[in-house]
């Protein structure tokens, strides 16, 4: 009797484990055929936007959705400042879409992990429904096209503010220009805004959003009604550069960039910015082209001169005994800097990297005029203020390591005629010019003790021959 037990007991089992096997067999040969006929497909129950991609291939897919999303190439974002329409945002300039195709990427990835146990898994949830994988697109755009965008309307819209400007005369301050407040765009609110529509326009048949820009008021920090608050009493220092031997075209961006600082007003404990004050050398705001160095060669460029003036307001503030913040000299000795000074007392400026920077530690607040001898090309910058009693020491410059200037170099210009050659620069030996500053105050204590080192590299005389017909 316990024998027949035992032997049906063991029948059962051997039962048992041949149907496991075979249902075994039977699964893997079902994925298995599953798996080829989705072998270019993704498997069913993945779901995007509530649209079931079983069986359908990649490209498929995203004809699918280019189809129902191409609308949101059709957004239209209009800009309005003080209800006026500025600017138009279209979805082409953003080139704004949904994140389809990546997600469409992931979809095609469930049912093909490396990892076999992950792989099996996921084959089987899907092919017998027992779980859905789900996405949702999101609209996404270039970035960098939208700064452009948001930067232009800056450029456009930003009006910085103009301080009142003054002149000093008969031992007094007197008004010349009115103060102007400025305006500066909300940038971050215009962004975070049109970001905001962005994201709606996939919710829109006809996405169509207006957005209005907000402005800020920059006040300015010198106005009229301060006149008698200024301490403003006396000449307190003086720079000067002559500008002789220079072509008319630098001659008239040398005279244009000192009006810039005619009636400028320092405050007292302000650290001034030569590239601030200037703005823009463009032509576009009255400069003319005059042959710069740039990369080693001589070259047409807007603003030539301008550091006639940089280097006559350095001049003034060592005079006048104030803390130089930033001075870059020149790669090489110009000569028309050494017409009436020793090497060494020039400044370069090209914005927005290389500045001249002063700071006003006087108390007061200084205030800048300009004055151009024409007739004997001479530059001036006077400070005004209040004499604290300071006193300033310039060494005598020392130089060295002086070098030969290089053999001269001619250079095509197809802006002159065959046959024309034209000298725009002229040879000048190099060297190192050194020479202390120091400035001490009322009580005799030392304050200021700067070592300035202009290292000058050789220079060629240039001559730019004609090329053209």
């Amino acid at each position: 009797m316990i024998a027949n037990y035992t032997s049906k007991y063991a029948y059962i089992i051997t039962t048992l484990g041949i149907l496991f096997i075979l249902s075994i067999l039977v699964f893997f040969t079902y994925i298995f055929n599953k798996d080829k006929e989705y072998s270019n497909a993704i498997y069913p129950n993945v779901i995007i936007d509530n649209i079931e991609l079983g069986g359908a291939t990649k490209n498929d897919a995203k004809l699918i959705f280019e189809k129902k999303y191409q609308y949101i190439q059709n957004t239209q974002i209009r800009v309005q400042f003080e209800k006026e329409n500025i600017a138009t945002v279209s979805g082409q300039q953003l080139n704004i879409r949904t994140d389809a195709e990546n997600l469409i990427e992931n979809a095609y990835l469930i049912g093909r992990s490396k990892n076999i146990v992950g792989r099996l898994y996921e084959q089987a949830s899907t092919l017998f429904g027992l779980r859905e994988f789900t996405y949702t697109t999101t609209v996404v755009y270039e970035t960098s096209a939208l700064d452009k965008i948001v930067r232009s309307i800056e450029k456009k819209y930003n009006k910085p503010a103009k301080n009142a400007l003054f002149s000093f005369e008969n031992n007094r301050v007197v008004s010349f220009r009115q103060e102007e407040k400025g305006r500066r765009i909300k940038s971050e609110v215009l962004t975070s805004s049109i970001q905001k529509n962005i994201t709606e326009a996939k919710n829109s048949k006809n996405p169509s959003f207006t957005v209005i820009l907000e402005k800020e008021v920059i006040n300015p920090e010198i106005t009229l009604a301060k006149v008698n608050q200024f301490g403003i009493e006396e000449l307190i220092g003086v720079g000067k550069s002559d500008y002789s031997h220079s072509i008319p075209e630098k001659v008239h961006n040398v005279l244009h960039a000192a009006s810039k600082f005619n009636g400028v007003l320092i405050p007292p404990g302000a650290t001034f910015s030569f590239n601030d004050t200037i703005g823009d050398i463009t032509q576009a705001t009255g400069y003319k082209q005059a042959y710069i160095i740039k990369s080693g060669k001589t070259v047409l460029g807007d603003g030539g001169g301008v550091c006639q003036v940089s280097t006559t307001l350095f001049r003034a503030a060592l005079n006048t005994g104030l803390p130089i913040v930033d001075r870059t000299a020149h790669a090489y000795r110009v000569g028309y800097y050494e017409n009436d000074s020793k090497p060494g007392f020039d400044a370069t400026v090209f914005g927005p990297t290389v500045d001249f920077k002063l700071k006003n530690d006087t108390g007061s607040h200084i205030l800048i005029q300009t004055v151009v001898d024409q007739e004997n090309n001479l530059l001036t910058f006077n400070l005004f203020g209040k004499k604290d009693g300071r006193r300033t020491e310039i060494s005598p410059v020392t130089l060295y390591d002086v070098q030969p200037p290089l053999p001269e170099l001619r250079q095509d210009d197809p802006t002159l005629k065959k046959g024309v050659v034209k000298q725009v620069d002229f040879p000048a030996w190099g060297g190192k010019a050194v020479f202390t500053y120091k400035v001490f105050d009322s009580a005799g204590k030392e304050v200021i003790n700067t070592r300035y080192l202009s290292s000058y590299r050789p220079w060629q005389a240039i001559y730019l021959v004609g090329t053209s017909d």
